[in-house]
């Protein structure tokens, strides 16, 4: 986790907890070739190390995987599925996906991805921070990849299924992904399955302007003293926590902010990038 992992939980956290709502944690561990041993355990030692408590037990995508397989058998006996054998550096400067498999497999050969069939029109909804927002999915990223052709389900078949099967009612997360959202409500639709409501915070940045990485120095965590961190973020996300706060407990911390926390104080976009000060020296 890094600066803005923690802006982005406690946003989620505070909306649900204010609201009387549960917290869940879902681990989405999908690509384990590329999953790096013991990040999930660090991921929630961090978290509780600032205070975070989420409700029922940890949910791990890599265990779910007869559920992806049962929406993939549903799309496809609807029609909505094709094989795509696409390799990856073949698509590179494409802005979108072109439909070279639509009709059939340009290489019969090779190993196959599955693909659903986008149809022009328009998804918008609105984001309780961001407004209204719409796209033709078509137009701009056309066909959906939902498996890719080493078999591993894509991220946006995952979190549909999962959102739907753990009930989710409210999304709060990253703007990065606000684009990404008309994706899933598409795929929703196409599944039968109910839309969630969505809340997109603002991205942070590093002070040169780019978004936030794991490696930069400035975003770094510190586990062993979360409150002035703690206390940053909520004032990004448009609290004004007294400054009393900053050495007290944190539990004290987050009774105060879940007492006082309104999505609608939450900027569309932050004016000031990240500072250097919001790091916690060792």
């Amino acid at each position: 986790m890094h600066l803005g992992s923690l802006f982005t939980a406690a946003a989620s956290f505070l909306e649900a907890r204010a609201r009387g709502g549960q917290w869940l944690l879902r681990i989405e561990d999908l690509d384990r070739p590329r999953e790096v041993p013991g990040a999930a355990a660090a991921l929630q030692t961090t978290l509780e190390a600032f205070g975070f408590h989420w409700d029922g037990p940890v949910v791990r995508q890599s265990d779910r995987l007869p559920l992806y397989a049962a929406a993939l058998t549903r799309l496809a006996a609807e029609g909505l599925l094709f094989d795509c054998t696409c390799a990856r550096h073949e698509l590179e400067e494409q802005e979108r996906y072109p439909g070279y498999c639509r009709v059939e497999p340009r290489n019969p050969e090779l190993a196959r991805a599955r693909r659903l069939r986008v149809e022009p029109r328009q998804i918008q909804f609105h984001d309780r921070i961001q407004g209204r927002f719409r796209q033709d999915v078509a137009a701009a990223v056309g066909d959906l990849l939902l498996q890719r052709r080493d078999g591993i389900y894509a991220y946006l078949l995952a979190v549909v299924v999962d959102d739907a099967a753990q009930g989710i009612t409210e999304i709060v997360r990253g703007a990065d992904l606000l684009d990404n959202t008309p994706r899933q409500i598409y795929l929703q639709q196409a599944l039968g399955l109910a839309t969630p409501s969505y809340a997109h915070v603002p991205l942070l940045t590093e002070p040169d302007g780019g978004k936030l990485a794991k490696s930069k120095r400035s975003v770094r965590l510190n586990p062993a003293r979360p409150q002035s961190q703690l206390r940053v973020v909520l004032e990004m996300l448009g609290m004004q926590p007294p400054a009393d706060l900053a050495t007290g407990k944190i539990s004290e911390i987050w009774a105060w902010a879940i007492a006082n926390w309104t999505l609608e104080h939450v900027p569309k976009c932050l004016a000031a990038r990240v500072p250097l000060t919001a790091q916690v020296p060792d």
